[in-house]
């Protein structure tokens, strides 16, 4: 038995158990070497797409599953002997994926066959895999001498160890704090679901009970952000910053040292394949080109909206001065969020509690499905599913998909006029000290659309995230944001389920990294539409939809401090690029100064310094590529998701005709043509910068 490997769609989490990794993912690299050994072996004479491209496709595909599934489980169930296992096989997962491209006989068989004029007879789709494979295997080092071939793969190697100590140490440094609270009074001013939480938090660590109630707070988002924004205890938003501050910054889990080593790894890495930078290197084949580009586009963003920036600042700054009776001058760190809040209420009388009790959870997937039904012509069904503690599996346990924590669930995705199974998923939104932090959509299996007489094969994929858990037996109620988030990872999901390519390597959210978010950021738009917001915005207990005056109070507060929100955002990506494309330039020196260098405009001047978040920053560090060099593409995607929501705005938002185009053109399409042609096969056109300065607020600022 192999139950990392096991073939079932509906995989038996419970019996996926520390002890089985290694022989498991050790017999899956054997499986996929024999595979890669195979095409070498063959006669160059007899060689066709089956024989080299399509089973380069397969070879791997054991080895994708079991370590697919263990690494999921390394995100939202960490455990020591799991961690352990898992540590122990990646050097050589690492080097046999690195291995590949750098295998001389593999790439002697493909070159001869995709160079032979033998793939112009081929359909689209599979013309394109095979130059697509051809390209990523040059980028890859394919054509290096062996020498450099060798030094690259202990690089690619090295990096993997690296990333994966750099997101331990964020979430054991997460875990390791905690704060508990037996003041009340130091509670004012924090929401009645805040201090629930807390307590609820408490009474389940063993730390308090109803006859002595005391309040825990932890690192995790839902449990940490409403102390900053809302806790009128100067004193304790300081000790929470303090600690957010410090996660990947000290002691054993201190990741400056790493951050200098993979940026050093990556910069070899480029050079190795004759790029000057790894921003250069990665960036070649995406929208932006290469990574000046790239800056560039952060960089005339940033000049434009500084000014607007500096003013929103300069206006908290002022308010807070007003309120207490000083003077205007900068604030602490663990300050702004707080002023921020009280400003934006001040104004709009709107805060995340007016809105919360009309995200309730499970209302807010119902309603996201329903929505998704009448755009994309899909129907979502839950299925009832089962937890079993892992290594526990009974005998007799029946045939309901099994999950790997209570609160996870289980859904299929079907067509809705043919009723065929695409795909299914699972949904878990809530923290746990196990689970690392964010929120995020993975593909556990890619699935195939019906080929050669063939019947489809579904996909299956999972969105996970930190949303504020229920309490003491009440619905989970989110605030807008976290609603904003579901519905963000559900786009990638249906860029994942949606897809109807024949390759899997080209399917689903196999795309160009800066055109990856367009599916997750269009579907943040209907979370601020009337009429799509009625679908899932219901009260709790009433079951009434949002009143017009609190919608239009909504609408209003929208683009309250855009400019500091964009700015934020350009920041992740300037330090992002300077640190990739200019790492001789800061290479050695100390990080938080190097921090403060780059973002020169891009922060505002505060009474405390504040660290570098380079060291939490796992988009960046946490994987060999991932985010890295890449983080702008959150702006750059937003900029199609805004220009792109105008045609389902200008048919009535809730369009059937264009959901059934943008599922057509973009969601099904994957990678399997060019995504600038899939833009322009939507929208007729090339993108538009001036719907998202519009909807941000910020098109006179922009436009100047």
């Amino acid at each position: 038995m192999n139950p990392f490997l096991a073939p079932d769609f509906e995989v038996k989490w419970s019996t996926l158990t520390a002890d089985a990794i290694r022989d498991d993912i050790g017999h899956a690299l054997d499986v996929a070497k024999e595979g890669i050994q195979k095409i070498c072996d063959q006669d160059p004479a007899q060689a066709d797409y089956e024989s080299t491209f399509g089973a380069l496709e397969e070879a791997t595909e054991l080895l994708d599953r079991g370590w697919g599934r263990l690494q999921h489980l390394d995100s939202v169930c960490d455990e020591p002997a799991q961690r352990e296992a898992l540590n122990e096989m990646l050097p050589a997962v690492s080097e046999f994926h690195s291995s590949i491209p750098l295998n001389a006989e593999l790439w002697s068989m493909l070159h001869a066959f995709g160079d032979s004029g033998a793939s112009d007879g081929l359909d689209p789709v599979r013309k394109r895999f095979v130059e697509e494979t051809m390209l990523d295997f040059i980028q890859a080092g394919a054509e290096l001498p062996p020498s450099k071939k060798n030094r690259l793969a202990s690089v690619q190697a090295e990096l993997s160890k690296l990333t994966k100590k750099f997101a331990e140490n964020v979430l054991d440094s997460t875990n390791d704090w905690e704060l508990v609270i037996d003041d009340e009074s130091r509670l004012a001013g924090l929401p009645e679901s805040a201090k629930a939480g807390a307590l609820a938090n408490a009474k389940a660590k063993g730390v308090a009970t109803d006859d002595q109630p005391k309040w825990r707070f932890t690192l995790q988002f839902p449990s940490m952000f409403p102390v900053m924004q809302h806790a009128d205890d100067d004193e304790l938003r300081r000790q929470v910053w303090e600690a957010s501050a410090a996660v990947g910054a000290k002691g054993d889990w201190d990741n400056t040292a790493l951050i200098g080593k993979i940026l050093e790894l990556r910069q070899e890495k480029a050079e190795i394949l004759g790029h000057e930078n790894f921003p250069d290197l990665t960036l070649q084949r995406r929208m932006a080109g290469d990574g000046e580009k790239a800056l560039g586009f952060v960089e005339d963003l940033h000049d434009r909206i500084e000014d607007r920036f500096r003013e929103e600042y300069r206006e908290l700054c002022e308010y807070k001065a007003t309120k207490t009776g000083g003077e205007a001058e900068p604030m602490q760190p663990w300050e702004t969020a707080y002023w921020a809040e009280k400003r934006r209420h001040e104004q709009y009388e709107l805060d995340d509690e007016v809105l919360r009790p009309y995200f309730p959870v499970d209302r807010v997937m119902a309603g996201l499905f329903e929505l998704c039904s009448k755009l994309f012509g899909i129907r979502i069904e839950e299925r009832e599913s089962v937890y079993y503690e892992r290594g526990k599996r009974p005998a007799d346990a029946d045939d309901r998909p099994e999950v790997w924590a209570e609160d996870v669930k289980f859904y299929d995705l079907r067509d809705a006029k043919s009723g065929e199974h695409l795909g299914s998923f699972y949904a878990d939104w809530h923290p746990r000290e196990e689970k690392r932090g964010g929120a995020w959509m993975n593909c556990l299996e890619t699935g195939l659309p019906p080929v050669d007489g063939a019947a489809r094969k579904p996909h299956l994929g999972l969105i996970t995230g930190n949303m504020s858990p229920p309490v003491d037996g009440k619905p989970a109620l989110l605030t807008h944001n976290e609603v904003e988030t579901i519905f963000h990872e559900f786009g990638h999901l249906l860029h994942g389920l949606l897809s109807d390519v024949p390759v899997r390597s080209l399917a689903g959210t196999n795309v160009p990294w800066d055109f990856v978010e367009l599916p997750s950021q269009i579907m943040e738009n209907f979370c601020w539409d009337r009429e799509s917001l009625n679908l899932f915005a219901r009260h709790h207990e009433t079951g009434e939809t949002i009143p017009d005056e609190l919608f239009e109070r909504m609408l209003a507060a929208r683009n309250y401090m855009s400019a500091t929100a964009f700015m934020r955002q350009l920041a992740f990506g300037k330090l992002d690029l300077e640190l990739h494309l200019h790492f001789e330039r800061y290479k050695g020196r100390d990080l938080d100064e190097v921090d403060d260098q780059i973002l020169d405009g891009y922060k505002v001047a505060l009474k405390t310094k504040t660290p570098s978040m380079a060291r939490r920053f796992n988009h960046l560090f946490s994987s060999p590529t991932g985010y890295a060099a890449g983080y702008y593409s959150y702006k750059w995607a937003e900029v199609l998701d805004a220009d792109a929501f105008t045609k389902f705005h200008d048919d009535g938002v809730i369009s059937g005709e264009v959901g059934r185009q943008f599922r057509e053109h973009v969601l099904s399409k994957g990678n399997s043509r060019p995504v600038d042609e899939l833009f322009r096969n939507f929208m007729g056109r090339d993108p538009r910068l001036e719907p998202l300065l519009e909807r941000s607020g910020l098109l006179d600022e922009m436009v100047a």
